[in-house]
C-alpha cells in the first residue's frame, strides 16, 4: 500500500509530524525488504538495493540520457562556476521504458508515485562532478515559494547508477562518512529529513570527479505533498 498524506506543508526547515511519519514507515518497509542492505551510518537514513535494474534497463535509461542531455542547472543562483559540471535529461515519465522503472522505483518505497518528482539522468564525462550539497529545500532560498506551491519539501531520494565507472565518479556523503562506488543497476536511498522531520545536513552529498569512464545515474526525488497536479 503507498503511503499518502495531505496535510498542509510545514516550513521547509522545521520539523515536521508529516515528514517526520514519511521518515519512519519508508524506513520500516526497506528495513523488512530482503533486498535491500541499510548503510551502516549514524547520520542519515540510508539504504542500498544491489541489481535493482537489470544491464537492459539500465542500457536503455543511458541511451535515454544521451539523446536529450544539457547542461545540469541548479535551484540556487548563489554556486560558483564549476560547482555542477555534469549534463542531464528529463525523463519522460509516462514512456513505457520510463514509467515501468519510476513507478517500481515508488513501489520499492511504498510511496505514492504521484509525490515523485520528474526522473532525472544524469551523466559525468572525466573531470565532470557536483560538489557538495543538499537533496532538501531551504525555505530562505528565492525557489522556496515555488517549491512549497508544487509540493513542497523533499523527503526521499532515490539514485541509481547505470553502469560501472573505473575510476572516480563516487557519491560522498562527507558527514555520513559514505562512500558509494557506481556500480550497474545499484539502488541507493536515503531520507533527506532527520527524526522529527527536519533537514539532515547529514545527507549533504556530492558527485566526486570521474577520473576514467563516463557515469550514468538516474535520481528521483519524493516531496512531503503531491507533485503532479490533478
Amino acid at each position: 500500500m503507498f503511503f499518502s498524506r495531505k496535510p498542509k506543508a510545514s516550513s521547509a526547515s522545521t520539523a515536521s509530524p508529516l515528514r517526520a511519519r514519511w521518515g519512519d514507515e519508508v524506513a520500516a518497509r526497506l528495513s523488512a525488504d530482503p533486498r535491500l542492505v541499510r548503510t551502516p551510518t549514524d547520520a542519515a537514513s540510508m539504504f542500498q538495493c544491489a541489481d535493482f535494474l537489470d544491464a537492459a534497463q539500465c542500457r536503455s535509461l543511458i541511451a535515454v540520457i544521451d539523446a536529450d542531455r544539457r547542461p545540469s542547472t541548479l535551484l540556487s543562483g548563489r554556486a560558483g562556476t564549476g560547482f555542477r559540471t555534469s549534463e542531464s535529461c528529463d525523463m519522460d515519465r509516462w514512456s513505457p521504458q520510463v514509467r515501468a522503472i519510476d513507478e517500481a522505483i515508488a513501489a520499492l518505497l511504498g510511496i505514492d508515485p504521484a509525490h515523485g518528482e520528474t526522473m532525472q539522468g544524469q551523466r559525468y564525462a572525466p573531470g565532470q562532478q557536483f560538489r557538495a550539497h543538499h537533496d532538501f529545500f531551504n525555505d530562505r532560498e528565492s525557489y522556496w515559494p515555488a517549491m512549497a506551491a508544487s509540493g513542497g519539501q523533499r523527503t526521499w531520494t532515490a539514485m541509481i547508477y547505470l553502469n560501472d565507472v573505473p575510476e572516480g565518479g563516487a557519491t560522498w556523503f562527507p558527514r555520513a562518512g559514505v562512500r558509494v562506488a557506481p556500480r550497474r543497476g545499484l539502488l541507493l536511498a536515503w531520507n533527506n529529513m532527520k527524526p522529527d522531520g527536519s533537514p539532515n545536513d547529514g545527507t549533504i552529498h556530492e558527485g566526486m570527479p570521474v577520473v576514467e569512464g563516463v557515469k550514468y545515474i538516474v535520481t528521483k526525488w519524493f516531496r512531503e505533498e503531491s507533485w503532479l497536479k490533478e
